[in-house]
């Protein structure tokens, strides 16, 4: 995959939750999380898992865009997804590491970003020999609260050749 990532609050408490945190350093060569995004992340406190290892993760850079954002997409959109967007779109970033459906359409098909999820970066995870099998990963995520559907789960299955 390489290149620079915009991640939204899910994947990165997704992946801090099952330890996994670090996949991301390895497989972009740039990680930014939106100053909402991260203020989301730290809003969880303590208790909620993953948090640790998110304040540790020092390779995270945090951003506030430098313009203001779209009020439209602010109107569809919670401010966490709206704002991976917009900073996306302005720093010209690879991709938006974005887990909702919603969002993800909306990046994909109105801004024309390309999109990834918790579950592709696992796949790219076992492909580059970073996670030994995605069942784990992904049982452990939703073990750990992370709601990801049944037919996702099972297509990225079928792509691991894990079924």
């Amino acid at each position: 995959m390489n290149g620079s990532v915009v991640s939204n609050t899910g994947p990165i408490i997704a992946l801090s939750t099952i330890g996994k945190l670090e996949i991301l350093q390895q497989i972009f060569h740039e990680v930014v999380v939106p100053e909402r995004v991260h203020q989301e992340i730290l809003a969880g406190g303590r208790e909620l898992a993953g948090v640790k290892s998110y304040q540790k993760a020092s390779w995270i850079k945090v951003e506030a865009p430098k313009t203001p954002l779209d009020p439209l997409l602010e109107t569809i959109l919670d401010r966490g997804e709206a704002s991976v967007i917009h900073l996306c779109r302005e720093r010209h970033a690879d991709f938006a590491l974005i887990d909702e459906k919603k969002a993800r359409k909306i990046a994909r098909e109105v801004y024309g970003l390309k999109v990834v999820g918790s579950a592709r970066i696992l796949l790219e995870a076992k492909a580059q020999g970073l996670i030994f099998n995605v069942r784990d990963a992904l049982d452990a995520m939703r073990s750990g609260g992370y709601w990801i559907h049944e037919d996702i789960v099972n297509a990225v299955l079928k792509e691991a050749n894990e079924v």
